[in-house]
């Protein structure tokens, strides 16, 4: 049997990425981080809770194509060691494919899944897709403790900059923090297009406890454009797993 585009991606993504489930988070790793930041990881993780080496999720919500709301349905799977993921998605009569692999991006959307329309390379589609990584951490708390790769800076009592190295790729952003220690908002500047760096912000809501970690069960992603504020994607998780590398 041939292999399908989505397979072969997934065997990369995931003979990319070590196992790091050894490792497990203790409260003394978060006690010079920014205040919201502790608060975060005391909300989210347990003691000696061990890191996410691999996450898989299967999600449905709906999506803004043109200027209509489409119900959609999607996969993604994401790796932590090494930052990666793929995601597949399809709305009536489109699909799409969405990928950060061995620091490289690329998107492609497909009409009818056969004809293509957008092919999505290059840095500046390097730049947004570790930015979504980024922004999907929260599904993979272990994710954003710190590391050789990624350190959090002070803001205030309710939000922080997180930067995040991957290989000579750098990308930054703000994350807000409630009380209770939830991820409600993530903001950065990604690009909309190949020339145009656009202010973008993730919201989470509905936190559920899966494998004793708290994670957001909604995701909604909106452009903040000088015409005014585009959502473009309210994702509604269905399920969400650890540590399986492998295919639904």
């Amino acid at each position: 049997m041939m292999k399908s585009e989505l397979d072969k991606d997934l065997e990369k993504l995931f003979a990319d990425s070590k196992n790091i489930s050894g490792n497990v988070y203790t409260s003394n790793q978060i006690n010079d981080l920014p205040l919201p930041v502790q608060r975060y990881f005391k909300y989210s993780l347990k003691e000696n809770q061990p890191y996410v080496s691999y996450a898989r999720l299967q999600h449905g919500g709906e999506f803004k194509a043109s200027n209509n709301w489409v119900s959609i349905k999607g996969e993604e799977y994401f790796t932590v060691q090494k930052p990666g993921f793929v995601w597949s998605g399809n709305v009536p009569l489109f699909s799409a494919k969405d990928a950060y692999i061995d620091g490289t991006g690329n998107l492609k959307v497909k009409l009818l899944s056969l004809i293509k329309i957008v092919d999505a390379k290059g840095q500046e589609t390097d730049q947004g897709e570790l930015l979504r990584w980024l922004g999907e951490a929260p599904l993979f708390p272990t994710a954003l403790l710190p590391s050789e790769n990624l350190r959090w800076e002070p803001i205030n009592n309710n939000s922080a900059k997180v930067i995040f190295t991957d290989k000579n790729l750098t990308i930054e952003g703000v994350f807000c923090f409630n009380e209770e220690g939830q991820i409600t908002q993530f903001k950065t500047e990604r690009y909309k297009d190949k020339t145009t760096l656009e202010n973008f912000t993730g919201n989470y809501g509905d936190y559920r406890t899966v494998d004793g970690m708290k994670v957001p069960f909604y995701l909604e992603a909106t452009w903040n454009l000088e015409s005014g504020d585009l959502s473009y994607a309210k994702f509604k998780i269905d399920r969400i797993e650890y540590n399986s590398p492998s295919k639904f």
